[in-house]
């Protein structure tokens, strides 16, 4: 399975997806027109795509524990396809509402198939499924460019349609090309994460995670909603600088996914992350909520961009799965199941709050960001490592398998310094060399009654460095002789 061309051709789907959350409102005007419609029935079509996600999620991740991930990978490309060509050249709204749905439907079918195939890919594939996020972000930002570049050459409006399709067809072949992991396949940190966890504790686990689906989608949706007009009527700003807010906020998203997904891909336990970032959100947004300097609302934004849309959906998703190991697919279809119910009930509860003001309706999101914190937490106290025997032996094998990997490399380093020194004439033991590795790794050690251990293993990995350079020495000098020899006899 060649991983990096695999994991290409998913991001591209997301790339295209994020393409289609925002295509049909930013050609709302155009539609309008050609459908001889006010805009309001435009708007009520986009709520189709909310319908198809909360009809498939949890029907589309469960079978997809069963017949696999590409399957549905392939279905969600598909109805996306039909989605972005019909939407282009359809002229009766019923057909534009059940394209709508169908999008959803394609929405549901990718994220049963990719977020699980990155987790089954192994190793430390979850922190790739952050990296979604960033290409959702990507398609985005591409399309209103694409749309402003077709306004102003007066071109017709159904090429955006039209370059979205063409990206999938092209993906389309390139993803069947490929070779897909094993469906629920789990490894030794599935192990030891879930095997010593009392049912309670998973249950308690599994109700805090669910209940995050709901929540990190919901602070989100309701900040892109009101935060332009509670700036403008609560605080005064101007409509730029609301707008500005807006854009600080995606900036910090993506700055956000990126780090993230460094930070997890360094070796970063999910669950402090989760924690930190989403208590750094509600601090940011306490200061979006209630402070009236331009200036620092500008830093809050960006972070909340930073700490509460930078991959903490998708973090939490991956807890969530590794939870279930067996059931990824299943796991993944409630997650954003209650993520859909979310993007249906907070524009109508916000709404209401709105009646009695634009600060209720914003400040409202203090509620559900305090929600997610508490959330995370609760997940991450059920989900803390049970001291057993077992469990410390997997942690055991989880460390030596990093320690080999690094072994193999310091050996291969050995190599081309052998060949080095025997270039040079210099002998293979270097006693000062040795002194300053051992006083290093004095001086690198993070407990002072370890420092005498690591130092006689760094002595046996030296000891056994020199006999390998002397080894290889001796080896090739053999194949030179006998080499030598042969030429001698031929002459």
């Amino acid at each position: 399975m060649q991983r990096r061309t695999l994991s290409l051709s998913l991001y591209l789907n997301y790339l295209v997806h994020g393409i289609g959350l925002i295509i049909l409102t930013q050609n709302m005007q155009a539609l309008s027109q050609h459908w001889q419609t006010p805009i309001a029935t435009v708007s009520y079509v986009v709520s189709g795509i909310g319908v198809g996600r909360l009809l498939a999620y949890f029907l589309f991740g469960k079978l997809s524990d069963r017949y696999g991930r590409k399957l549905f990978i392939n279905l969600g490309m598909v109805s996306y396809l039909i989605f972005f060509i019909g939407m282009a050249f359809v002229t009766n709204i019923q057909v534009a509402y059940g394209l709508a749905i169908l999008a959803g439907i394609a929405n549901s079918a990718l994220d049963s198939g990719t977020y699980t195939t990155f987790i089954e890919m192994g190793g430390r594939q979850g922190s790739a499924n952050v990296l979604i996020k960033a290409f959702m972000s990507a398609g985005e930002f591409i399309l209103p460019l694409f749309i402003a570049s077709l306004e102003s050459t007066n071109q017709w409006y159904g090429w955006s349609f039209l370059l979205a399709a063409v990206i999938l067809l092209v993906n389309l072949v390139l993803l069947n090309r490929q070779t897909f992991p094993v469906r629920n396949q789990t490894d030794a940190s599935d192990t030891a994460q879930t095997q010593p966890l009392p049912k309670w504790r998973r249950g308690v686990a599994s109700v805090s995670l669910a209940g995050y689906g709901y929540t990190s989608m919901a602070v989100m949706i309701l900040y892109t909603q009101w935060i332009s007009l509670f700036v403008t009527s609560e605080m005064g700003y101007s409509r730029v600088l609301a707008h500005l807010l807006l854009s600080l906020y995606s900036i910090g998203s993506i700055t956000g996914v990126l780090v993230t997904f460094w930070l997890l891909h360094r070796g970063m336990a999910e669950g402090k992350l989760l924690v930190t970032m989403n208590a750094s959100a509600l601090v940011a947004l306490l200061v979006v909520c209630y402070t009236n300097w331009s200036w620092l609302s500008i830093i809050a934004s960006f972070m909340f961009g930073f700490t509460a849309a930078g991959g903490m959906m998708q973090v939490g998703l991956n807890l969530f799965i590794r939870l279930y190991p067996r059931a990824k697919g299943t796991v993944t279809g409630i997650f954003f199941t209650f993520g859909s119910i979310a993007a249906f009930t907070i524009p109508i509860v916000t709404g209401w709050l709105s009646k009695q003001s634009i600060g209720a309706a914003m400040r409202f999101d203090l509620i559900i960001g305090l929600a997610g914190v508490i959330c995370v937490a609760t997940a991450v106290w059920a989900l803390r490592a049970t001291k057993t025997l077992d469990h410390e032996r997997q942690q055991i094998n989880q460390i030596d398998q990093q320690i080999i990997h690094l072994l193999n490399q310091r050996f291969d380093t050995v190599t081309t310094i052998g060949e080095l020194k025997q270039a040079a004439q210099l002998p293979v033991l270097d006693a000062s060399r040795e002194a300053v590795v051992l006083d290093r790794v004095a001086q690198k050690s993070q407990a002072a009654a370890h420092t005498p251990y690591l130092q006689a293993i760094y002595e046996a990995i030296m000891a056994n460095s020199r006999a390998y350079q002397t080894a290889r020495k001796t080896t090739e000098t053999q194949v030179t002789t006998t080499a030598s020899k042969e030429e001698l006899s031929h002459d």
